[in-house]
Order: C-alpha cells, then sequence, then structure tokens
C-alpha cells in the first residue's frame, strides 16, 4: 500500500474521505491515461526505427501480441501536443461599447468548442475558460491552450514578445501584420486589403509560460477566422504536427481561405515551416 493510500484510508471524516477519494481517482485516472500514451509511443517509435514486434518484445520481457496490442490501442502519442492528463482552452471575451455588455465572438466559440472536442478524442480532461476583457489570465498552469491574440491582452502580447521568430506589427492606425524575421516577408489578412478578400492569417506556437517553468499553446488569428483555420489544421493534422516538433517550442502562421458568409474555412494551408525555437536558422 502506498503512503498517498494510507493517508486516505486513515481519514476518520466521512465526507472528508469521500472527497479525497474522488479527488484521487480522477488524478489516478489522469496517470494512467498518460503512461498508455507515454508507452504507445515508445513502441511506436522503436517500430519506426526499424524493429520489428517480436524484437521490441524479447527485449522489453513482454510477448509479441501484447506489443501489437500496445501499438494500435489506447490513446494516441500526438494528443500530447495539446497537453498531458488535462487541458484547459481559455477564450476570449470582447467588450461591446455599441451595447454596454460583455459578449464572446462566435467565431471564438467555434474555436474554443472545438479545441475541446479534439483534447477529448485524445482521452484528455478538459475544462474552459474566458480571457476577461482585461486581459488579466494566470498563463503559468500546465495544459494551457489560450485562443487569444496580442491586441486583447498585455500578457498574450508579452507572451507573443517571446517568439524569435514571428512577430506581431501594427503600425499605428494601420492593420495588423505578423513578421516572418527569417525571411523577412509580412503576412496580412486579407480582411485589411484593398479589395478585401476572405482570407486570414492565423498564427500556432508553443511559448514559454512567465514563469518560465513549463508552456502554454497560443492560438490567434489577425481576425478571428484565422483561429478557425488554425483549430482546422491542428484537427486534421495533429500527428504530422506532432511528428515534426514534439513538445518543444516553436510557431507557424497559417493561410486560410474562409467562407463570408459563415466564417468556415474553406482551405487552410501553412505559410511558413513549424519553426523550432531551438534550432540553428543557419543550419
Amino acid at each position: 500500500m502506498s503512503d498517498e493510500l494510507k493517508r486516505i484510508t486513515a481519514i476518520d471524516d466521512p465526507y472528508l474521505l469521500l472527497r479525497e477519494v474522488t479527488n484521487r481517482l480522477a488524478d489516478a485516472q489522469q496517470e494512467v491515461t498518460e503512461l498508455a500514451r507515454l508507452r504507445r509511443r515508445v513502441v511506436q517509435d522503436l517500430h519506426a526505427q526499424g524493429l520489428s514486434y517480436a524484437q521490441i518484445a524479447t527485449k522489453a520481457g513482454l510477448s509479441r501480441g501484447r506489443i501489437h496490442q500496445i501499438r494500435h490501442t489506447g490513446p494516441a502519442p500526438e494528443g500530447a501536443f495539446l497537453g498531458r492528463g488535462a487541458v484547459i482552452v481559455a477564450t476570449p471575451l470582447r467588450r461591446d461599447d455599441e451595447r454596454g455588455r460583455t459578449v464572446v465572438a462566435v467565431d471564438d466559440v467555434s474555436s474554443g468548442k472545438s479545441l475541446e472536442e479534439l483534447a477529448r478524442s485524445y482521452g484528455l480532461d478538459v475544462t474552459s475558460e474566458h480571457v476577461p476583457v482585461n486581459g488579466e489570465i494566470d498563463l503559468n498552469r500546465d495544459g494551457l491552450v489560450v485562443v487569444c491574440g496580442p491586441r486583447m491582452s498585455q500578457q498574450m502580447w508579452d507572451t507573443y514578445a517571446q517568439d524569435p521568430v514571428l512577430r506581431w506589427e501594427r503600425a499605428e492606425g494601420g492593420p495588423w501584420t505578423v513578421l516572418d524575421r527569417r525571411t523577412g516577408t509580412a503576412y496580412q489578412s486579407g480582411q485589411d486589403s484593398n479589395p478585401a478578400r476572405p482570407y486570414d492569417v492565423g498564427y500556432v506556437g508553443r511559448l514559454p509560460r512567465p514563469d518560465g517553468n513549463g508552456t502554454l499553446l497560443a492560438i490567434a488569428g489577425i481576425h478571428t477566422q484565422g483561429s478557425l483555420g488554425v483549430v482546422q489544421l491542428l484537427a486534421s493534422d495533429l500527428n504530422a504536427l506532432w511528428g515534426q516538433v514534439g513538445d518543444h517550442h516553436f510557431s507557424a502562421l497559417v493561410g486560410v481561405d474562409y467562407d463570408p458568409e459563415t466564417s468556415e474555412p474553406r482551405s487552410v494551408e501553412l505559410l511558413t515551416p513549424l519553426y523550432r525555437h531551438d534550432e540553428d536558422p543557419s543550419a
């Protein structure tokens, strides 16, 4: 019996005992899910290196059938792109000055719900919350996925500023752009061009938390349609994205052609490479 289990079983108060058991079961289930994900990832990586299931089984002291089962069942490794165990999906609240009230943009709701569904499909527990109108949000938490651009939050502006490759910019009174510092290309939304067209640019990146003790996944569009495009890319290509960047710091831009009536993406493409921030661009 573990020390933690001994501590729980020694609790006399039945209500406290019930609460502690419930919380411990939730934590234990998350651990089981992530251990199963890690186990499948190890088998998958070894097989990709050229080892047969029989060879892996022999070296691990398990049966070939068990190794084959591990490889094809359980939570997929790429779910770790979003987080481990549990994720928090945060979307922004906006101020409607005309009506004098706080609102949520329909596109932000769609982005948040789609991210929640994607995370749950990989066996992750999901909670949701909003970035308040003042932009103040605690970024020093594990599993945080924030759909919020630099305009909506000073804290997110500071977070995006840590990106060594892609820089958000806005000339006084002008539209927002994102500059690729490696190529010198500045990307602009089609909504801000003349004539305007239904095209937007989205950003996705894994960036350091302010406390330096972890990372967060940041998603933003120059307009809301860009965020929708990023989420669609994650839903369709998460395995490929995970294979290229793993859990390293990275960032990339996404181009989104969308339906002007519904804002739903019609086509999505990477505009930049998946820039690993720990890689030497001259290598």
